[in-house]
């Protein structure tokens, strides 16, 4: 069996290795390099002879490395040089290159042989600061980024704003836009209900006016008086009627303008109210009799006297207008603390259910008024003049059975 040669061996490890090889002795003096090395730093193997190992470190290093080299020495071990930092070796042309050097040692006789294992790491060096160069621009290209992201965002979220506030302001325009319909539909509705209202109240008492005119000359040739003064009576009436009208409408007009003004003063409630029971019993039907129930004592009551008169006579009227002969109207009034009520209650026609919710809008009339004149404005002209006095008005009815309403006022 043939003898292994281990020398030979190690010589063809030592001359093929892919890394380069190179010995040094105690002093520093290179002795021995593989072709690995020599092509590495770019020197033959005769002047590699020549150097020491300072000679292959970048000059601005070599000062302190004869220290390290000393110190290597003294303590040797195989170990790897310059973990965690970059070492570099320089070309016979003074170029530098990034490596990567391994230590160990040999004794031979009387001396130590260091071999330093060296790796030209340029590939990898280029590699890594092209990947270190790709992270910084991924951090710096992730930063801006995140840099668009976030104003995205906020634009995102001002657009969403102003969106926002687009769509409130295009709502309250179509609010204002549909309110302003629906102010025009219900004026139209007023101006159609007005000339209905005035060309049927209007046209009955002329047309009364011109009969009884005509009627009553035929009668002054005949010399019947009577029949002559009832139809003039007639005339009177229809006369009164148009004036009602004309006041409705006047009164109206005055407080959609706002001319009309409260005025409060001191006022005996009690003697003002039975003035004005003595003034309406002059238009009260047959046996329609009216009972007063007011305050016990004679107080002062703080309130506009002209108002309150234009509020009771026109409920009265439509009591006296819309309940029969020889019925009951009552009349109400109490002091609460610092509140003056006034209740009005008839024993007439009563307002029917569905009529109810609209009674107090112009112009509007209940159905089963069925010709008792009038024009549909009086409960709207005293909705306005009780809110004048910053009261209320509310009110009970049952067909048929009467109607009672009810005044609060603040006093």
């Amino acid at each position: 069996m043939n003898k292994i040669n281990y020398n030979e061996i190690l010589q063809g490890m030592f001359i093929d290795a892919t890394e380069g090889i190179i010995v040094s002795n105690s002093d520093g003096r290179l002795i021995l390099s593989n072709p690995k090395a020599l092509q590495m730093f770019g020197y033959t193997e005769d002047e590699m002879y020549e150097l020491k190992i300072e000679d292959l470190i970048p000059s601005r290093y070599r000062p302190q490395h004869t220290a390290y080299r000393d110190n290597y020495y003294k303590s040797p071990s195989p170990r790897n040089m310059g973990a965690g930092r970059d070492l570099s070796a320089a070309r016979k042309d003074g170029s530098e290159f990034p490596v990567e050097i391994s230590l160990s040692y040999v004794r031979s006789n009387s001396d130590m042989l260091v071999v330093a294992f060296v790796i030209d790491i340029s590939e990898r060096k280029k590699k890594d600061d092209e990947l270190k160069e790709a992270n910084e621009l991924l951090k710096k290209t992730s930063f801006q980024l995140s840099k668009l992201n976030l104003e995205l965002e906020q634009k995102v979220q001002e657009r969403t704003l102003e969106l926002a506030e687009m769509i409130r302001k295009l709502t309250e325009s179509k609010k204002e836009v549909d309110l302003a319909l629906e102010k025009e539909k219900e004026l139209n509705n007023l101006k159609s209900r007005f000339i209905s209202t005035a060309s049927h109240e209007f046209r009955t008492p002329l047309a009364t006016i011109m009969s009884s005119v005509s009627l009553s000359g035929k009668y002054a040739e005949s010399m019947d008086k009577e029949k002559m003064f009832k139809h003039i009576d007639r005339v009177k009436s229809s006369v009164n009627h148009l004036t009602d009208i004309l006041n409705d409408f006047l009164s109206l007009d005055k407080l959609e303008e706002g001319v009309v003004m409260a005025n409060p003063e001191n006022i005996f409630l009690n003697a003002a109210i039975n003035e004005i029971l003595d003034e309406i019993k002059g238009i009260a039907k047959a046996g329609q009799k009216f009972i007063y129930t007011g305050l016990q004592t004679n107080d002062q009551i703080f309130i506009d006297r002209r108002v309150l008169k234009n509020i009771l006579l026109n409920l009265l009227s439509n009591a006296i207008k819309y309940s029969n002969e020889n019925t009951l109207i009552e009349i109400k009034a109490k002091r609460d603390f610092n509140f003056l009520t006034i209740e009005i209650k008839d024993q007439g026609i009563g307002i029917p259910l569905k009529d109810q919710a609209h009674i107090f809008e112009r112009f509007y009339r209940a159905n089963n008024i069925g010709n008792i004149q009038g024009t549909g404005l009086g409960l709207n002209i005293v909705k306005k003049y009780v809110e004048m006095l910053k009261g209320e008005i509310n009110f009970k009815s049952i067909p048929e059975k009467g109607t009672t309403f009810t005044l609060k006022f603040p006093i």
